[in-house]
Formats: structure tokens, C-alpha cells, sequence
């Protein structure tokens, strides 16, 4: 009865151990913080630790140094007492010599306990820790403040010799710290979409978020025979005209022909200058514009907008011909899906007829259109309509 008892004491730590390991990686700091805030004393204690990348690092050894050294005496205490209890039972059932007896009874003991160890000790706590992270992690917050305390000589000297080595082999320090990959957050938005904590289209514009890195300025922006410009070279009666018939605010100045875009006309800037009374010199009111690689990646394309504090850029190709034009509204429109916005207008939507056939606007990305769909369309083109032209051939 006593060796049982040991025994289950040794798992039980080694789970505690395993499971404030994990609970303490997959807790969020944000949750910890109000509990805290709100009074919860174990929250309190835990919160430092979370917020202190030193701290977190000797509360994760101090789980290490925990497991490793319940498993070991788990081991050593198993083998030590339960295969002199076992042995009897092999000679007179299986009829085996004292010594043949003495090692089938160690194998058994070192299978039995390796078995319930793994399970017991490790993948059950594991289990519960990732399901009920701040449950699990203050529950254990004060056994683990015991151990940081008994285990600390132990912490320092293993700690030191792992930075020993790893500056020995030149290898960067690492802390222990909520650090997921673009591919590793998509799973935790699945996870939570299908635990019902995220809606359909929350979903959806988190993983478009996630996807802006993989997105070129191509794929986003108004095709080039979609820009309306106007030329430099403009009459001012004519100028005054196209912008008051135009539903946007700013449109592209270009001298000859749209490959030679020199600047941006806002429709405010001509409205002063035509009140000023006059001729308006269209090439002072042109404001600069930025221009753009079609390959730049979509988030690098937010981040050169806010560098030179631009709504739009113009994108041109490998030969330096303009391509297209893309705003930060087209940005949006690929996380928030498309909507009406100062250069794409309203435009046409999909449309889902009465006999099941949809109908859907050429210029819609294609790869929208396989949500739609269900299927992917496959060419070499970026929007649905020419998809459809490079696979009929006109």
C-alpha cells in the first residue's frame, strides 16, 4: 500500500510539473492581467512572471528541473521495490529460474511505469493545461513559487551551463514567450472558429490578415484600363468637367500617355484654386506620387504608403509601365471584403440566380471567386474574367 502511495505522489508531481509547464506557455497575458485586475490573488502572483521574459524562463526550468527529476526518482523507486514483489509470482506461474524471474519482473515494472507515466504524467496534464490554460495555470502558481524557492540553486547552475554552451556554440539565447507562426496562428483561428468563439466572417478576415504578407500589389490593385486620369495639358473648363463628373477625389496627372504618370490631382485642391479665380496651372496643384513594384508584397505596400503618408500608389511592371493603381481602400477591401470605395466605385456583385448559377463580376479577384465557386478556376490571369479568357481562348 505504501509503495502505491509513493508512487501516485511521484506521477502527481511530475503532472503538476507538466501541466504548469504548459499552462504557463499557452495562458494569455491579456486574460491574467484582468483577473488581476480584478482582484484575483493568484492572478497577482502569476501576472510578474507572464510579463517578465527572465522570470518566465526560470518558472519553465524550474518546471523542467521538476519533471526530471519526479520521473527519475519515480524510476529509481519503482525498480528498487516493485520487481522483488513481482518476481515470486513469475517463478511459481511461469515457472521460471529466480534470476530469469528478476528480469521478466524489471521489464514489466519499467514498461508499466514508462506506460503510466507518459499518461498519467504527461499527456493527461498536457491535455487539460492547453484546454484550461488560466484555470490550470493559477491553480499552480503556488506550488511552483515553493519549488522556484527549493529548486533555485539547481535553476541557476543548469540555466548557466545551458548559456555556457549555447555561447560556446554561438547560438542566441532564446526566452520562453507566446511566439506563434503565421501558419501556427491560422490553426488557432481554425481551432477557435470551431470551438464558436469566432463567427464565419471574423475568420475569414483574420486569415485574409494573415495572408497580406503572401499578396502582391497585382493581385489588389485597379487595373491600368480601369484608371481614370487626366492629362496635364488640360484646359481648365475641360479639368473642372471631368472632376465634376468623376465619383472620385483623386485622380492620377499624367503627361502623353498614363505610362508617364507625374502626380495626383485632389478634387479639393482644384476646387480652391478655381475659387482663387484664374487659369489653374494643373502641374502646380499636382501633389506626388508614390510608385511601386506589381510584385511588392501587400503588407510591405502599407508600409511604404505610411512612410510617405500616401492613400495610393501607382504600380508598374518589370519595364517600368504602369500596371495599375492601388489604395489603402483596396488593402481593406481584401480583409473586410470589396466595398465602395473612391477608385473602384460600387462595381457589380456576385449574384446567386434562382437556378443555382452565379453570376459574378469579371474583375473579382479569382481567388474570391473560388469562395464563391467552390472550385478554383485555374490560369495564369488575376481576376475571374480573364481566367475565363485564357481558358476559352477569346
Amino acid at each position: 500500500m505504501t509503495i502505491a502511495l509513493v508512487l501516485l505522489l511521484l506521477l502527481a508531481v511530475n503532472a503538476l510539473y507538466v501541466a504548469a509547464e504548459f499552462a504557463a506557455v499557452s495562458v494569455r497575458r491579456s486574460r491574467i492581467r484582468q483577473l488581476a485586475a480584478e482582484g484575483n490573488s493568484l492572478a497577482m502572483q502569476l501576472q510578474p512572471v507572464l510579463d517578465s521574459p527572465r522570470l518566465l524562463d526560470r518558472y519553465i526550468a524550474a518546471c523542467q528541473v521538476g519533471i526530471t527529476f519526479s520521473s527519475l526518482v519515480l524510476g529509481a523507486y519503482g525498480q528498487a521495490t516493485l520487481p522483488g514483489h513481482l518476481a515470486p509470482a513469475f517463478e511459481s506461474l511461469g515457472g521460471l529460474q529466480t534470476a530469469a524471474a528478476q528480469g521478466a519482473s524489471a521489464i514489466v515494472v519499467l514498461l508499466g511505469l514508462t506506460a503510466l507515466q507518459v499518461v498519467v504524467g504527461e499527456l493527461v496534464p498536457k491535455s487539460l493545461a492547453l484546454q484550461y490554460p488560466t484555470t490550470v495555470a493559477t491553480w499552480t502558481v503556488i506550488p511552483m513559487r515553493w519549488s522556484l524557492r527549493g529548486l533555485s540553486p539547481f535553476i541557476s547552475l543548469l540555466n548557466g551551463s545551458a548559456l555556457a554552451l549555447l555561447r560556446l556554440f554561438r547560438a542566441p539565447s532564446a526566452t520562453h514567450g507566446h511566439v506563434h507562426s503565421p501558419d501556427e496562428i491560422e490553426l488557432l483561428i481554425v481551432q477557435s472558429s470551431d470551438g464558436g468563439l469566432l463567427s464565419r466572417e471574423e475568420r475569414r478576415r483574420l486569415r485574409k490578415a494573415l495572408q497580406l504578407g503572401a499578396r502582391t500589389a497585382r493581385e489588389v490593385m485597379v487595373p491600368r484600363t480601369s484608371i481614370t486620369g487626366v492629362e496635364a495639358s488640360t484646359p481648365t473648363d475641360r479639368l473642372v468637367q471631368l472632376v465634376a463628373s468623376s465619383p472620385y477625389t483623386r485622380l492620377p496627372v499624367y503627361e502623353g500617355s498614363i505610362d508617364n504618370i507625374t502626380g495626383v490631382l485632389h478634387a479639393r485642391d482644384l476646387a480652391t484654386a478655381v475659387v482663387g479665380g484664374g487659369a489653374v496651372d494643373l502641374r502646380s496643384l499636382t501633389r506626388p506620387v508614390v510608385t511601386l513594384p506589381e510584385t511588392i508584397t501587400v503588407d510591405r505596400l502599407l508600409t511604404a504608403l505610411r512612410e510617405h503618408e500616401s492613400p495610393l500608389a501607382i504600380v508598374v511592371d518589370e519595364h517600368g509601365g504602369v500596371s495599375g493603381l492601388v489604395t489603402v481602400e483596396d488593402v481593406l477591401a481584401e480583409i473586410f471584403g470589396d466595398v465602395a470605395d473612391e477608385f473602384k466605385g460600387a462595381g457589380p456583385l456576385p449574384v446567386r440566380l434562382a437556378d443555382g448559377r452565379i453570376r459574378l463580376p469579371g474583375q473579382m479577384n479569382a481567388d474570391d471567386a473560388a469562395t464563391w465557386l467552390g472550385a478554383e478556376v485555374e490560369g495564369p490571369s488575376d481576376t475571374i474574367g480573364g481566367r475565363v479568357v485564357d481558358a476559352l481562348g477569346h
